[in-house]
């Protein structure tokens, strides 16, 4: 069964850019991991400084080989300084229909 769940995170003032470069390289890696179905970064309209990442791994083993990659472990330290709280909010879905 595919693994999917979304992240969310608000930039700190000034650092919305950097975040967005941050995850547009982050999309990239993630998206070329065999594992991988829908990676997309997506900034909230009324709120630039907002961001929501979906994601869909093709099983569970899928998604702890993302969990260990290097590319990974890389942002969420560079984060830790850019959004509030210091990491996003995972959130883990299970499929309706």
């Amino acid at each position: 069964m595919q693994k999917s769940l979304y992240a969310t995170m608000r930039a700190l003032p000034g650092q919305a850019e950097h975040l967005a470069g941050l995850l547009r390289d982050l999309a990239r890696d993630v998206r070329a991991e065999p594992g991988c179905v829908r990676f997309v970064v997506y900034r909230l309209e009324s709120d630039p400084a907002f961001f929501h990442v979906e994601e869909t791994y093709r099983d569970a083993a899928a998604f702890e080989a993302h969990i260990g990659m290097a590319h990974g472990r890389r942002f969420n330290d560079a984060i830790r300084t850019l959004v509030e709280g210091g990491a996003s909010t995972v959130t883990f879905l299970d499929p309706v229909a």
